[in-house]
């Protein structure tokens, strides 16, 4: 093999999925603000009506969404707190404008989390989807 010889993983990183009580909702509001639709559903949420499971990719063929209804679903706590249900992982989402992108997200259904202390504002931003899961808004 060379350098130039490519190399094909066995094993492809193509989705994350997002438990929630509210399958609909989350794909809706993600739906809304990376542009995107939803390519597949399955199952049924028995406690809301709805899709049980909801896919969506990335049309540019980056990593997808999928979204699962849960019953038992409990939204982390953010700020975390010793414990308390935390986050096990949260989005890094690169934006260009700060004030127009805080402001896509409380449209689309989101709401500005409580921000660390000592951070600038106007280079990160720590919001909530519908759901409560925390994630992050940076800009550079």
């Amino acid at each position: 093999m060379t350098l130039g010889d490519a190399v094909q993983p066995n094993i492809r990183w193509t989705t994350v999925c997002l438990d929630c009580a509210d399958a609909e909702e989350l794909a809706a509001f993600y739906g809304r603000i990376f542009g995107w639709e939803v390519t597949g559903r399955d199952g049924v949420n028995d406690r809301l009506g709805g899709a049980g499971w909801i896919t969506m990719r990335d049309p540019n063929g980056g990593v997808g969404l999928n979204f699962q209804a849960e019953e038992w679903y409990q939204p982390p706590v953010w700020p975390e707190e010793p414990g308390a249900l935390t986050k096990m992982i949260h989005f890094e989402l690169h934006v260009r404008d700060m004030d127009a992108a805080v402001a896509e997200v409380i449209a689309a259904g989101g709401s500005e989390g409580p921000q660390p202390s000592g951070r600038d504002r106007a280079s990160l931003r720590v919001m909530l989807d519908p759901a409560g899961h925390p994630f992050c808004l940076f800009t550079g």
